[in-house]
């Protein structure tokens, strides 16, 4: 029967094992025999016990957390990546904290407290926007060598980072559409200043210049990865007197407002226009009509960038020396029902 504030002596009587063999089970679980784990994590359940968290940093000078920055939590894209962070660290009893970019009260000083408040052991970003300044004053305080990057990066510094191959991911897009015929392809860009946006606009004209496929101005239009700017785009496009035959779009979310907006105004989708995403968020396959895109393996950008992590915390950072090649996740075409031959 579970006791009211077991303590660790309590687990020992239970198991019938001293205090430092719990003390090892619950810290170094590997140095004990698998019947002894068993006994003990047994007399855990029976009585009750909790690890004093508190107590344990102050031993260790551990926090036994690490911190996610998210730079939209709204955004379903994120909720893999996330799943596959937890399911990492999970597996390590530790405690994984998020926290949205967008909350002004987060600040380069406030990342700062949580390593220095030992809160926190660990770091991973997903957001490529964190300020120069934050970075610096990480660095200035010897703790930026416990931070990845994962998904976004920033361009220019010696962090570690783990990302999707976008440019190639932008040429399968192009690729798919010239097989299928189409000539005049357009492109909605994400945010101007996401690195995402500029490597993934690079391999699309890339794939163009190799494929000798002509290119307008007007067939390049801005968006920001949301339902709105496709949206938006989706007005552009049909205001245009020499309108494209496909659309390759930097996000799934783009893709459903741009398809959504054709739609309203009599544009079938893929009969008159072709539309391709990029992500394969879970919504991709289930719109009407079912989204061809580009699949990021999002559960393995979350494992991949926890295992970095692991090992930057262990090592006490990979600041020293070259700089890490960047950790790249490989991507898919996905082909669904949105791209077909052009009308003509």
């Amino acid at each position: 029967m579970a006791q009211k504030n077991a303590r660790i002596r309590d687990v020992a009587r239970e198991a019938g094992v001293s205090t430092a063999t719990v003390s090892r089970a619950l810290s170094n679980p590997e140095l004990l025999s698998e019947s002894t784990r068993e006994q003990v994590f047994a007399a855990i359940r029976a009585t009750g016990y909790r690890v004093n968290r508190a107590a344990r940093s102050l031993r260790t000078r551990k926090a036994g957390a690490v911190l996610v920055l998210v730079p939209n939590l709204g955004n379903p894209f994120f909720s893999k990546i996330l799943a596959g962070i937890s399911e990492t660290f999970g597996d390590q009893d530790t405690s994984v904290l998020i926290a949205d970019t967008r909350d002004n009260r987060l600040s380069g000083k406030r990342l700062v407290d949580y390593f220095l408040d030992s809160q926190i052991d660990g770091l991973i970003c997903l957001d490529g926007a964190l300020p120069d300044d934050e970075l610096r004053l990480l660095e200035e305080n010897d703790v930026a060598g416990r931070l990845v990057f994962a998904c976004e990066w920033k361009q220019g510094n010696r962090l570690p980072s783990v990302r999707s191959d976008n440019g190639q991911g932008a040429r399968l897009a192009i690729r798919h559409l010239y097989d299928l015929g189409h000539r005049k392809i357009a492109h909605v860009t994400g945010p101007q200043d996401n690195v995402l946006t500029h490597v993934r606009r690079e391999g699309m004209v890339a794939e163009r210049a190799a494929l000798g496929l002509p290119v307008r101005d007007e067939w390049i239009v801005r968006g920001d990865f949301s339902l709105e700017s496709g949206r938006a785009a989706g007005l552009r496009i049909l205001e245009m007197e020499d309108r494209p035959t496909a659309v390759f779009c930097a996000s799934d979310q783009v893709a459903f407002g741009l398809m959504s907006t054709l739609t309203a105004h009599g544009v079938r989708v893929p009969e008159d226009m072709s539309v391709i995403g990029f992500d394969d968020i879970e919504l991709s396959e289930f719109y009407v009509p079912a989204l061809t895109t580009i699949r990021q393996d999002r559960h393995a950008l979350g494992t991949n960038a926890s295992s970095l992590l692991l090992e930057c915390m262990q090592s006490g950072g990979l600041l020293q020396g070259s700089v890490p090649e960047p950790v790249m996740v490989d991507v898919e075409l996905v082909v669904r029902a949105s791209a077909g031959p052009p009308a003509c």
